[in-house]
């Protein structure tokens, strides 16, 4: 009988730590029109020219310090997350994983559930909110792929799941594990955007940024805006663990170049909360389904570090979904 076909769709990783494979994985990545949305001779120039050859050498020390026996987290619990669907959707399905960027590529994930005959195909980008270089551009290239078939099956996306019960239950069960009652504030730290790339999706052209408290609430006019859904994100998880709204901070990190991204950034969230005395934070990333460079090492070691030396003790990261049965079940419950 006919399977039903499912793809999840990760970021990416490189291949190893080589600088050789880190370089293809972030021209890859960094030269994505959804990503750096500017002109492609531009872009060509950034990256091609300045990002990666300079960034490279630096980014591969970083994924050395977070590589285990096992190979990218990332990729590993990418792997787990796939293998664990499969087993708990059984026989009448067939689950692929791919990465965005790199290895296992999109077209390998789609060419296998070609040969394997699927009646339909459901895409799920593993981002809990929608962006437009993170889902969106997973979106686009699955259609780009599938628009050259002679036969195209029925395809349906997953653009955002940040509302998820199942997924905001797995985030305050990883907090429990850190008795957050001994922590002095509480981060909910995403993946930090443009602030071009929200304003891109404000098709009134008069909602986004006009004033500090447009994403503060979800509604019909934000409701694909990155930033939005990230703070319903917050809100939900804070709900569920029963923390007052001045007892947390949604703020973002990784930004790149000069230009504003999405604000508050964390850095400057973790001056303020030391100059006002904080010692202790608990910090979610709820934008990740798994611990990867962004987790383990820019959250557990950099802001933690840098956090200390504002004169802070601690900074914990809480925990991904990774290999969580409940994150399972919550993928279960999309595709059905």
């Amino acid at each position: 009988m006919s399977k039903k076909g499912i793809l999840l769709v990760n970021l990416g990783t490189p291949d190893s730590t080589a600088t050789a494979d880190v370089r293809k994985y972030l021209d890859q990545f960094l030269m994505d029109e959804r990503v750096i949305d500017i002109p492609k001779f531009n872009r060509t120039l950034l990256v091609k020219g300045i990002i990666v050859p300079f960034r490279s050498p630096k980014t591969a020390k970083l994924y050395r310090e977070i590589w285990s026996e096992n190979g990218s987290p990332l990729l590993f619990y990418s792997k787990l997350q796939a293998k664990m669907l499969q087993e708990r959707l059984g026989d009448d399905y067939h689950v692929e994983l791919a990465m965005r960027y790199q290895s296992p590529s999109v077209n390998a994930a789609l060419d296998n559930l070609k040969a394997g005959l699927v009646e339909s195909i459901q895409v799920i980008p593993m981002f809990p909110q929608y962006a437009s270089a993170s889902s969106g551009s997973v979106i686009q290239l699955v259609m780009e792929l599938v628009s050259k078939w002679q036969t195209v099956p029925p395809i349906s996306f997953i653009n955002s799941f940040h509302d998820n019960e199942l997924m905001i239950k797995v985030f305050a069960e990883n907090a429990r594990k850190h008795d957050i009652a001994s922590y002095d504030h509480i981060l909910f730290s995403f993946h930090g955007l443009p602030e071009r790339q929200l304003l891109k999706c404000d098709h009134t052209g008069n909602y986004c940024l006009k004033n500090a408290d447009c994403c503060q609430t979800l509604n019909d006019t934000n409701k694909f805006c990155y930033s939005a859904q990230g703070h319903d994100t917050a809100r939900l998880i804070a709900k569920e663990l029963s923390i007052s709204r001045e007892n947390y901070t949604v703020c973002f990190q990784s930004r790149l170049g000069k230009e504003p991204w999405v604000q508050p950034y964390t850095t400057d969230v973790l001056k303020k909360l030391a100059a006002d005395g904080k010692k202790r934070l608990l910090v979610f990333s709820p934008a990740f389904v798994a611990d990867c460079l962004e987790t383990l090492y820019e959250i557990t070691v950099e802001y933690h570090e840098e956090f200390r030396a504002l004169g802070g003790e601690k900074v914990q990261l809480v925990e991904s979904l990774n290999d969580s049965p409940i994150f399972i079940e919550a993928l279960a419950g999309m595709v059905k």
